[in-house]
């Protein structure tokens, strides 16, 4: 079971959805869409439902050409962020709704409602109706009836982001079992790098309409192959300094220069770009090989056990996230420091040209 993109692009009033896109998913496999909000991640999902035709390009599902095919005459389960239900049905027969369309019998469908429900703790609630259900509750049920319906491809479009935090990690971590369990092409959107790489899997970042990136969920955060990957895999977003290689050093902004050593000792001499993740920045404690970089706060935001510090270098904007709570003053010089095993190098086109040391060694 495959789904395949063949250059498929969408265009919308001359204006570009979906550069052309190549992708081949896999059965039982969980790949997740990852960008910013108008990326085109739900426009790239209405193609792979069949909700839209490409203007380009085709579509395949088992290696026999679906474009445009109506998306009833697929098995596709797709949920979306605004939770969609039967107001005049009762959660049971909300959840129930595909399988009668599917002709099951009423015992199949009892026993596939209720461990749909039980899964998404909405056992007592059976007999309500969704208007009588908190927001969280509605979206577990949309939930649930994507669930029974056995689907070769389930697409969820940001579905947890109306959950509370907990439900959120509970689901995070049991959907990609039961679709993996199930043999269904599992595609997941989300704006959140952190999502992505709890879920796992394959995660394919976007940015502006086009993959940038399509692999293995790890390799593409640790090994991010241009900078606009490197950005979109970080929350908040890589930073980047610009920096030269002469001989067996790396000159950075301040003045500081570090040995070209691991991946950096074969980067030709000439004029880079080097990526950092904001949690690699550090203000206190910091390795005998850290670089300084003198810097001035501009804000902090307190998430209660870390602290956002947003800086100025040199008018380049940065933000680093440490570890505690810190009382800092707003305006002032802030030190702060980077282990040149965190750097990441890219060509001043933004194509990588060496990772990190630290990624290579996970």
């Amino acid at each position: 079971m495959t789904l395949e993109l063949r250059g498929v692009s969408k265009v919308v009033e001359g204006e570009v959805h979906i550069s052309p896109t190549n992708l081949l998913l896999e059965k039982g496999t969980m790949n997740v869409l990852l960008g910013p909000t108008l990326s085109g991640k739900t426009s790239l999902m209405r193609l792979m439902a069949g909700l839209d035709v490409p203007n380009e390009g085709r579509v395949y599902w088992e290696g026999k050409d679906v474009t445009g095919m109506r998306v009833q005459d697929r098995k596709v389960a797709m949920v979306y962020q605004q939770f969609i239900n039967f107001p005049s049905m009762t959660v049971y027969n909300n959840i129930a709704s595909p399988l009668r369309l599917m002709g099951k019998t009423s015992a199949e469908i009892d026993v596939a409602v209720r461990k749909s429900a039980d899964l998404m703790q909405l056992t007592p609630m059976l007999q309500r109706k969704p208007l009588e259900l908190s927001g969280g509750q509605q979206q577990r049920c949309a939930l649930a009836r994507a669930l029974v319906k056995d689907a070769g491809l389930v697409l969820l479009d940001e579905p947890l982001a109306n959950l509370d935090y907990k439900l959120r990690e509970e689901l995070r971590v049991e959907i990609p079992k039961i679709f993996e369990e199930a043999g269904s092409i599992f595609v997941y959107a989300t704006t959140e790098p952190e999502e992505a790489l709890l879920l796992g899997g394959n995660t394919a970042a976007m940015w502006e309409g086009q993959v940038t990136q399509f692999d293995l969920t790890p390799t593409v955060y640790r090994q991010p192959i241009d900078a606009t990957t490197a950005r979109v895999f970080s929350d908040p977003p890589m930073n980047f300094l610009k920096v030269s290689k002469s001989g067996t050093k790396i000159m950075f902004g301040d003045g500081q220069n570090t040995e070209a050593t691991g991946p950096l000792a074969n980067v030709p001499d000439g004029r880079y770009l080097a990526g950092f993740r904001p949690n690699h920045l550090e203000i206190l404690s910091h390795t005998d090989t850290a670089m300084p970089f003198d810097t001035q706060l501009v804000v902090t935001e307190l998430t209660g056990s870390e602290t956002f510090v947003h800086l100025d270098h040199h008018g380049e904007k940065w933000v680093g996230l440490v570890h505690g709570v810190h009382q800092l003053e707003l305006g002032a010089p802030l030190r702060v420091y980077l282990d040149p095993r965190h750097v990441y190098i890219f060509s001043e086109n933004g194509d990588l040209v060496a990772p990190a040391s630290y990624a290579l060694a996970a």
